[in-house]
């Protein structure tokens, strides 16, 4: 069953609580060197960071969701479309 997040990455600082917490390891931050765009997995500052979500190894627990310390992520079942999850993280 995928599930889809919605993050916001405006918001995001790097602090890698969300793939820490992660049981099903669906989660990878990272940085890109912007000469070779290989991933760099030390994040410094939160500078030039990118979240990537695998949404077929997510499980839809929301532990992501509830790790984050500054609501950067927001869960959207297999039954919501991204444009909901869009539209409730535009009224928050």
């Amino acid at each position: 069953m995928a599930f889809a997040l919605h993050i916001n990455m405006e918001r995001c600082t790097g602090c890698n609580n969300c793939v820490v917490a992660c049981p099903v390891d669906a989660l990878e931050l990272y940085t890109e060197d912007p000469a070779t765009k290989d991933k760099i997995y030390k994040v410094k500052d939160g500078k030039a960071v990118i979240l990537d979500f695998n949404s077929e190894l997510c499980a839809g627990c929301g532990v992501c969701v509830q790790a984050c310390p500054y609501g950067v992520i927001k869960l959207a079942g297999p039954w919501e479309s991204r444009a909901k999850a869009r539209k409730a993280e535009a009224q928050e």
